[in-house]
């Protein structure tokens, strides 16, 4: 018996011998072979950097464990079985054939083709990267993003229907088996909004869920709420009319009124959550949803909201009082310009083209108030026109000097005294503003030439 326990094959010695020779021979011929095809390899892959050195380990590695069984004529090539594309004999007709790059990258790709790969790893991996350049039509150029962002804000209309909300605050809570007589009203409330929404207010409510309501109110001009965007979500209970609305506001957990709290409670003796008078609290005869949008825009976001606070309307008329009201517009507006980050990058659904064309237009204005009111300018304040400015440089010294001197009498006090920390957090804002109007493709070129020309300073000393 062999060493392997097998007893001897029956036949001569000198066959034994032959058989010997035979295995000796295959075994010099194919490792000659292998040779050539380790040369081939790495001779065609030489500009390709995927593994080539692992790969060729792993042939001499599997070399010595090929076995070859007499009376079969295959030769099969384990190492290009072992997901080699590189290159590979052709065992029938003696031809070689070599993979251009083109090819060996969309043969990697497809082993990807099925697997969830992680967001981002597209991005790191090259024959991915040229899949994806090849299809057509598969980016934008910037200049059509923002005819897109334009032509969406246009056609925005002030009412409409939308499906459902999925992000709504009030999705989860049940109304119950509607009544007829709840449909009817709802109804009717939807069409008091159609037609009778006031300017700077978007509405839209959901098909699927008639108590759902969405409301998105801009800030008035000559307030600390200028050009914000401020969304409310409102719920029609089933005891609808007969008692009020529930609203709750975005707040993003920042107060920034009296009445908005960060926990998103609108406090109103419309909507019962304060008290007041008979005739400010909710009458099911008579009072809509279009008058508490209505009163929050004109009595919420006013100019000095400070004095919204119950019992500090007495100090209207002292100099504490009106100090004080100062100072809460600097921290409202600084509120109110982290509430534009937080709508830019979180958009509420079905306002995400009102968002971003908004911003795209309104983006100057608001960067020009922020320096204006970094400059010492009380916010709230009207900020110079441009185009005024524009025009008093291009005329003479005359006139120049006239509008100079109108321009100085119409000009606001600067404000003294004011919080050290305004300035230096404002400065923060702007920043990441710019940056946010500015993918949004808003005219921001004044500010991003004036931002170069500080940064060239400061390189310089």
């Amino acid at each position: 018996m062999d060493a392997a326990g097998y007893p001897p094959m029956q036949g001569s010695g000198s066959a034994s011998a032959s058989a010997s020779c035979r295995a000796a021979d295959y075994s010099a011929a194919w490792d000659a072979a292998q040779q050539q095809k380790r040369q081939r390899c790495q001779d065609s892959s030489s500009n390709d950097q995927i593994g080539s050195s692992t790969e060729n380990k792993s042939l001499e590695a599997s070399g010595p464990e090929l076995k070859f069984e007499y009376g079969k004529n295959e030769e099969e090539d384990y190492y290009f079985e072992d997901d080699d594309y590189g290159c590979y004999d052709n065992e029938e007709d003696g031809s070689e054939y070599e993979l251009d790059p083109v090819d060996y990258n969309q043969l990697l790709a497809d082993k990807f083709d099925h697997l969830d790969l992680p967001p981002g790893v597209e991005a790191t991996v090259p024959w991915l990267q040229k899949v994806e350049r090849d299809v057509p039509g598969k980016f934008k150029s910037m200049s059509e993003i923002e005819e897109e962002i334009a032509k969406k804000y246009n056609f925005f209309k002030q009412f409409d229907t939308v499906e459902d909300f999925s992000d709504h605050h009030y999705t989860k809570t049940s109304v119950g088996k509607a009544r007829k007589e709840w449909a009817k009203r709802i109804q009717h409330e939807w069409s008091l909004l159609e037609k009778d929404l006031p300017a700077l207010i978007y509405v839209r409510v959901s098909e699927n869920r008639m108590d759902l309501l969405r409301a998105v109110i801009i800030g008035p001009q000559g307030t600390p709420y200028h050009d914000g965007l401020f969304f409310f979500d409102a719920h029609f209970p089933a005891s609808y009319p007969a008692t009020p609305p529930v609203v709750s506001y975005h707040s993003g957990g920042l107060r920034l009124n009296p009445n908005l709290y960060a926990c998103g409670k609108v406090c109103l003796s419309l909507l019962g959550t304060w008290q007041g008078l008979s005739c400010e609290k909710w009458n099911p005869a008579q009072s809509t949803m279009l008058q508490v949008l209505i009163s929050i825009q004109a009595l919420v976001l006013n100019e000095k909201p400070y004095f919204n606070e119950p019992g500090y309307e007495r100090y209207a008329k002292s100099p504490e009082g009106l100090w004080s009201a100062l100072d809460y517009n600097d921290t409202t507006f600084l509120y109110s310009c982290r509430t534009m980050l937080y709508s830019l990058r979180r958009p509420p659904q079905h306002f995400e083209d009102l968002v971003a064309g908004h911003f795209r237009e309104r983006g100057r204005a608001i960067l020009a108030a922020c320096k204006y009111y970094m400059e010492g300018h009380e916010v709230g304040s009207k900020v110079p026109e441009e185009d005024k400015d524009k025009k008093e440089s291009q005329d003479g010294e005359g006139s120049s000097s006239s509008s100079m001197a109108l321009t100085q009498q119409n000009k606001p006090a600067f404000r003294t005294n004011r919080n050290a920390s305004f300035k230096p957090n404002l400065e923060v804002l702007f920043e990441e503003l710019l940056m946010e109007f500015n993918v949004k493709g808003a005219d921001t070129a004044k500010f991003r030439a004036q931002k170069l020309k500080n940064q060239q300073i400061s390189s310089n000393f």
